[in-house]
């Protein structure tokens, strides 16, 4: 049963991150879907996506939310799977956990020298 959900996830991720590239642009952010996770029994996927600059996050999250049913309907039409999970938009920190990392390892070379 694993198997089947992260052929699922990996077949989302294509997928939604295609449309998102293709249909919901924000002026001067950018986007990346970092991962999807299914329920088992296939009801929901949630959807995680960073935004850089983190400022327009918000603004971002409401595009998508605004432009969801659009997604899903894509979706829909273009897999050849039932059911086909509802989409959730979820935020991620993972650029700011990146920008985290860097800064320690920065500072843990300045500290070498």
């Amino acid at each position: 049963m694993a198997n089947r959900i992260d052929r699922v996830n990996s077949l989302l991720e294509q997928e939604i991150g295609k449309l998102i590239q293709r249909e919901i642009f924000l002026t001067n952010a950018m986007a990346t879907l970092n991962y999807v996770t299914t329920t088992p029994n296939l009801i929901e996927a949630r959807v995680y996506v960073s935004v850089y600059p983190e400022e327009k996050t918000e603004e971002y999250f409401k595009l998508l939310r605004k432009e969801v049913g659009l997604i899903q309907r894509e979706i829909n039409e273009t897999l050849r799977m039932r059911p086909v999970p509802k989409i959730i938009f979820l935020k991620t920190e993972a650029q700011k956990k990146a920008g985290q990392v860097e800064q320690l390892l920065n500072q843990l070379k300045k500290e070498e020298k």
